[in-house]
């Protein structure tokens, strides 16, 4: 709240239809509609307190994070009883959950109007968007966090792994694969990092971006892009790609020409590595790996180079990205990485295939930011895994 010049944050729960933060704020049980609000004194002291329905304020009293709980009587309004907290209060900057970004916009349109109606012109006028909140709050992760992402990140790389090796060249497919991973998730009682639909997305054929996989038969000499993330205690989520290259009948390695594009991807990912420490911008590190891979003849790549992850697979804090083109920096590229901060990012290449199509190496690797600069949640990957051809 600080950073962000924020003096109260106001943020409304309800069941069914509840604001995108609450479980982070301990307001996942709402079931009548309350209020959680935070306080920010002149010394920099919070002050946090819920105001909930009495049929509901007991237990919640029991399990909160917060300071305090009031007990809103029947017949009450939640929105008179937040009023009331803010003009005791009198802040002079007043956030809400209404903003451009969706994490940040959990204030519907005839919540937004009732809270008005209660605050009065004066401290409507005070209202600003809770964003900045928002980003600075949930970006960065407790040490503990991070260890769960970390041993999460290991289960997610290990899976694939699995995957990898069970297939055949000529019978299986992209969505075999996939449906390997559901069930070993299955069987581990993880969750999908994002939409079922879409992870894994496993693809052996041109670039399809963000994808469902499909019924392709997985050949010889196909390049086999693996981006799979899982969820962990409900919370958790990781986000990596494996990529794997199928031996042609006789080889033992990929050719040199495969092998180069490997070596050029490996090369921008390390160059964006070593381009992560605290107090640099989302465009520095984008920009690290952009020079990277015009000078190894890389197609134009139209993907950042990173995003954060943990609470979700695209969470919020500095982007990774922005520099194609030649942009300058601007808003979430030019914000700066802090220590706790969790990053995925990829090591493109990418080429035209025979056919006019395309094809991107994007390896994707997870880290954290230290006071040093980026640590490995887990190995890189090194090398092209290799699929022996079966014959």
């Amino acid at each position: 709240m600080q950073r962000a010049g924020i003096d109260a944050w106001v943020v409304l729960a309800r069941e069914n239809a509840n604001d995108p933060i609450a479980s982070h704020i301990g307001a996942e049980n709402a079931g009548g509609l309350a209020g959680f609000l935070f306080f920010l004194d002149d010394e920099g002291s919070l002050e946090s307190l819920a105001v909930s329905p009495e049929t509901e304020s007991t237990a919640l009293a029991e399990v909160t994070p917060l300071d305090s709980v009031r007990a809103i009587p029947r017949g009450m309004s939640t929105y008179a009883a937040v009023a009331d907290e803010l003009r005791a209060r009198d802040p002079a900057r007043i956030a809400v959950n209404s903003s451009g970004r969706n994490i940040a916009d959990g204030l519907s349109w005839t919540q937004r109007n009732a809270l008005e109606e209660a605050l009065g012109p004066t401290l409507v006028s005070r209202l600003v968007s809770s964003e900045d909140v928002v980003i600075e709050w949930l970006s960065v992760k407790l040490p503990r966090e991070v260890e769960i992402m970390r041993r999460a990140a290991q289960l997610t790389e290990e899976l694939e792994l699995e995957a990898y090796a069970m297939i055949e060249p000529g019978v299986t497919t992209d969505a075999d694969v996939a449906r390997f991973l559901k069930r070993r998730m299955d069987d581990l009682g993880v969750i999908d990092g994002w939409a079922p639909d879409q992870n894994p997305n496993v693809n052996s054929g041109p670039d399809r971006g963000h994808s469902h996989s499909t019924e392709k038969v997985i050949q010889h000499g196909d390049v086999i892009q693996t981006d799979f993330g899982i969820k962990v205690h409900g919370i958790w989520v990781t986000d990596i790609q494996r990529f794997a290259y199928v031996l042609q009948p006789g080889e033992t390695e990929a050719p040199p020409e495969m092998q180069a594009r490997w070596e050029h991807a490996k090369e921008g990912s390390r160059a964006a590595f070593e381009a992560m420490r605290p107090g640099v911008s989302g465009w520095d590190v984008d920009r690290a790996q952009r020079e990277v891979l015009e000078r190894h003849g890389s197609i134009p790549i139209i993907w950042s180079t990173g995003h954060p992850v943990g609470y979700w697979a695209h969470d919020v804090g500095p982007r990774l990205g922005g520099a194609a083109g030649g942009a300058q920096p601007r808003g979430d590229a030019a914000r700066e990485l802090r220590p706790g901060q969790t990053f995925a990012f990829d090591g493109f290449f990418g080429w035209h295939r025979d056919d006019g199509t395309t094809k991107t190496i994007s390896v994707e690797e997870m880290v954290v930011i230290t006071d040093d600069g980026a640590e490995w949640l887990v190995p890189p990957q090194e090398e092209w895994i290799l699929i022996p051809s079966g014959g």
